[in-house]
């Protein structure tokens, strides 16, 4: 039972991270009408989640399984691989950002950890990102690592379509019903990505990519990716 209620706490959709301020993606395939409907939200999503599961999702297992033996420096050379993919500034700041407010929150909560030890390093160029960050706090609160990878990858999902009901015609209802299509996706993924080492994380989304980079230089705009 405590296992279930961290996982419900820190995996939140409305945990103080800031997701709130990013869409993915999404508000720029909207405008370009990449997205335009139910059906092209779910494929936009779905895509969304598969990038995170063998990118992203590989550098979360990863630093969990160092987090549970202690070791810094892999949950370090994690934090590179991820910062290192994000081919897109945006992208980055929402990594960096998004880890920094989590290590700050399970501070507050949480107190002495190994998160905190990360978070509080001075003079380190690798800046900590939130996959890991998310992997090393549910590695200290006991959490499993596939229970750990399923809250990312729902938060990924969820992220985008918190955006979607702000951006196009969907409801709660349309979004509740794609995440739900989505988060059937995961034990797959996660089969799939277990066994991966860092060296194996790869994103290829090239659309995803070029719309990142377009939002980057557009005045008007809701969210910060």
């Amino acid at each position: 039972m405590a296992e279930a209620l961290r996982l419900l706490q820190f995996g939140d959709s409305v945990f103080p991270v800031g997701a709130f301020s990013f869409s993915n993606g999404l508000e720029m395939a909207v405008q370009h009408g990449v997205v335009h409907d139910r059906s092209t939200l779910q494929e936009f999503v779905r895509s969304v989640t598969r990038v995170a599961a063998t990118s992203d999702g590989v550098a979360l297992l990863v630093a969990h399984r160092a987090a549970a033996a202690g070791d810094l420096d892999r949950i370090r050379q994690a934090d590179e691989a991820v910062h290192l993919r994000k081919i897109n500034e945006e992208m980055r700041t929402m990594s960096v950002r998004m880890g920094r407010k989590l290590a700050e929150a399970a501070n507050r909560i949480i107190g002495e950890s190994l998160l905190k030890k990360r978070a509080g390093e001075t003079g380190n160029a690798i800046p900590m990102t939130y996959p890991v960050a998310l992997g090393v706090l549910f590695a200290e609160l006991k959490v499993g690592e596939d229970a750990a990878f399923a809250a990312h990858q729902y938060g990924a999902a969820s992220m985008v379509l918190g955006a979607a009901v702000r951006l196009m015609r969907v409801d709660h209802l349309d979004a509740q019903s794609i995440l739900f299509a989505v988060n059937e996706r995961v034990p797959d993924d996660y089969q799939e990505v277990r066994t991966a080492a860092l060296d194996d994380m790869q994103g290829f989304a090239p659309h995803l990519d070029v719309l990142a980079g377009a939002h980057q230089h557009t005045h008007v705009r809701m969210f910060m990716s």
